[in-house]
């Protein structure tokens, strides 16, 4: 769907998949930080709605414009250093412009970020355990949906995403636990 908005061929479907693990992973982990730093801190559950959906947008906008100014340093840098003022401005050798890949980032932050809160959203209970359900299942599955453009195995992937997202959700919900005291 992303490629079809982009108008990428699906010989460079995997173009991008760098910025929809880095948006997907990173959207997971810090919405379910807000999930887990509210349960660990013994807060209101209703919290995690508006600090949830205020993390989506505003952290999501934010990596997109990191990876925006980012991919604009690299290309203004190729730029001066190879190629002098000939070369396109907004392209290297791969094709991926700043836009692209701020809206690329963007999309698969709040798309994957809005695991964690499911729970939250529909009311189910008890809702941090559902959570974490939630949040381990969408580590695992964007992991192993790197499978569909690259050459290993799809549990593999999906083990090793599962386990990084996990352990930054451990540290997020000993922190709130830790600081539990202090709200």
């Amino acid at each position: 769907m992303i490629e079809r908005l982009l108008g990428d061929d699906v010989e460079s479907s995997g173009r991008y998949l760098a910025e929809v693990i880095y948006g997907a992973n990173d959207g997971i982990v810090t919405t379910f930080a807000v999930v887990s730093g509210v349960a660990g801190a013994a807060l209101n559950p209703s919290i995690v709605l508006v600090l949830g959906a205020a993390n989506l947008f505003a952290d999501g906008f934010s990596m997109g414009m990191s990876n925006y100014l980012s991919r604009r340093s690299e290309l203004d840098y190729q730029r001066s250093v190879h190629d002098g003022p000939s070369r396109r401005p907004d392209e290297l050798d791969d094709g991926k412009s700043p836009g692209r890949t701020a809206f690329v980032t963007f999309i698969a932050f709040v798309v994957a970020g809005w695991a964690p809160l499911t729970p939250y959203i529909f009311e189910l209970t008890p809702s941090f355990p559902i959570s974490i359900a939630f949040t381990g299942f969408a580590f695992f599955a964007v992991g192993a949906s790197r499978s569909l453009v690259t050459s290993r195995r799809w549990y593999y992937n999906g083990v090793e995403m599962f386990l990084v997202g996990m352990l930054a959700a451990i540290v997020a919900y000993t922190v709130g636990s830790l600081l539990g005291g202090v709200a």
